[in-house]
């Protein structure tokens, strides 16, 4: 199929970068469509980890094209210190990446904003990275926004820059009570970073369409997962984008009917990163040692993740809301050691049976998980890569997710590294 897309079907972190990668190899894009570089996707390979915020995860097959569409916010700093990044590892990038001029730029006072309002509203904390992707994205919708292309014109990149440091410096004035943004530092700083992209820059709605028309193959890659959309997630505990399939359209300017196959990434169990509800969540030991072997750190922070049982009414919604035509299920090989597996298959909200997943937060954070308990297969499985190799038991798991959602599993994941993946 020409153009498939890639989703977190959680709340993101659940190995996209590693099945990006497999599914590259194939392709002759990778687009990413949204979110900034809040993201990180971990790839091994021969012995190396490289975990990307902005370029596709395509970028390590040499014949693939890798785009950051116009639904990104794009941080020239971070993005030129990734690429600085990869040509040390060897990687070639001349001629294989390109930015949409339409992509909104994030500028330093996007972060400090970000950073401040978490520490003002302690009590109602988000959980951000602290990177500015929100208060970009508030800029861009607020339409003072400043985007890759209008760096190319520098009378009106002059005027709008200096217009917006203008009411940042006023909020963090009065509001933040903190020292002002120096515009002709900020404003020469982002002059040679405009230089340094320069060669990057294309209308790339325009390069992928005419792909499509000669047929070549395109990968979409979403960042963050289903249940961190600022529409469909577990608002405000939310990213400021759309990393479900519909955000895909608006952030590459390919129309929904050029779609496809939607592949839906889940953990064998359920993760998150963050503040907000979590109904399968495991404080205690079982949590921890999900932690543990699971290797459950955030890439682009370093946090630990909360830790719970898979939610059949998550995987559900995910199904519905994306439009899934396959699964792929990652870190089996997590659960090896576990005797006794719950799933949680509705919630229980004050003696009512849940069995669609709530858009009420205050209904979410009171649900009781109803878990169904299968056994465990108590035996190894990164060395296996045929499906009717897998324990009885590990079928058994997969074909119960598979009961539960409506759809097939077509790739497990039993490791970290390429190979270490069972095609179903």
């Amino acid at each position: 199929m020409p153009v498939t897309v890639i989703i977190g079907a959680q709340w993101g972190d659940e190995g996209k970068g590693k099945i990006v990668d497999m599914l590259s190899s194939e392709k002759d894009y990778v687009v990413r469509y949204q979110g900034g570089a809040n993201a990180g996707h971990t790839i091994n390979l021969k012995g190396n980890q490289y975990i990307l915020h902005l370029i596709p995860s395509g970028i390590l097959h040499p014949q693939t094209i890798c785009i950051i569409g116009n639904g990104v916010v794009v941080d020239p700093l971070a993005l030129l210190e990734e690429i600085k990044f990869l040509e040390g590892k060897g990687i070639e990038i001349e001629g294989r990446v390109y930015i949409s001029e339409r992509a909104h730029v994030i500028f330093p006072y996007h972060k400090l904003i970000d950073q401040l309002n978490e520490v003002k509203s302690a009590k109602q904390r988000i959980g951000t990275t602290g990177r500015g992707i929100g208060p970009a994205y508030v800029d861009k919708v607020n339409r003072c926004g400043i985007r890759v292309i209008d760096m190319y014109n520098k009378d009106l990149f002059e005027e709008k820059l200096k217009s917006r440091v203008t009411g940042v410096n006023e909020l963090l004035k009065k509001i933040y009570h903190h020292p002002p943004i120096d515009f002709e530092e900020l404003y020469s700083q982002y002059i040679e970073f405009s230089n340094k992209m320069k060669h990057f820059v294309k209308d790339t709605s325009l390069l992928l369409n005419q792909a499509i028309i000669e047929n070549k193959k395109i990968l979409l890659e979403g960042a963050q997962g289903t249940l961190l959309d600022v529409d469909h997630g577990t608002y405000p505990f939310v990213t400021s984008s759309n990393p479900v399939s519909g955000g895909l359209c608006t952030g590459t300017g390919i129309g929904p009917t050029r779609i496809d196959e939607v592949i839906g990434v889940m953990k064998a169990y359920t993760t998150r990163v963050g503040e907000g509800p979590f109904p399968t969540e495991l404080t205690g030991k079982k949590g921890e040692y999900f932690r543990e072997v699971g290797k459950e750190y955030g890439a682009t922070t370093g946090r630990p993740r909360r830790c719970g049982w898979f939610d059949a009414v998550i995987a559900r919604y995910s199904t519905r809301v994306n439009g899934l035509t396959s699964l792929a299920i990652t870190k089996l090989d997590v659960l090896d050691e576990v005797k006794e597996l719950f799933v949680c298959t509705a919630y229980d909200f004050n003696g009512e049976r849940l069995n669609n997943f709530p858009s009420d937060l205050n209904v979410l954070k009171n649900c009781k998980p109803i878990y169904e308990k299968l056994s465990g297969w108590k035996s190894k499985t990164e060395k296996i890569r045929y499906y009717t190799d897998l324990p009885v038991n590990a079928r058994k798991y997969i074909e119960y997710i598979e009961s539960l959602t409506g759809i097939p599993v077509t790739m497990i994941s039993v490791g970290p590294m390429r190979t270490k993946t069972i095609i179903k």
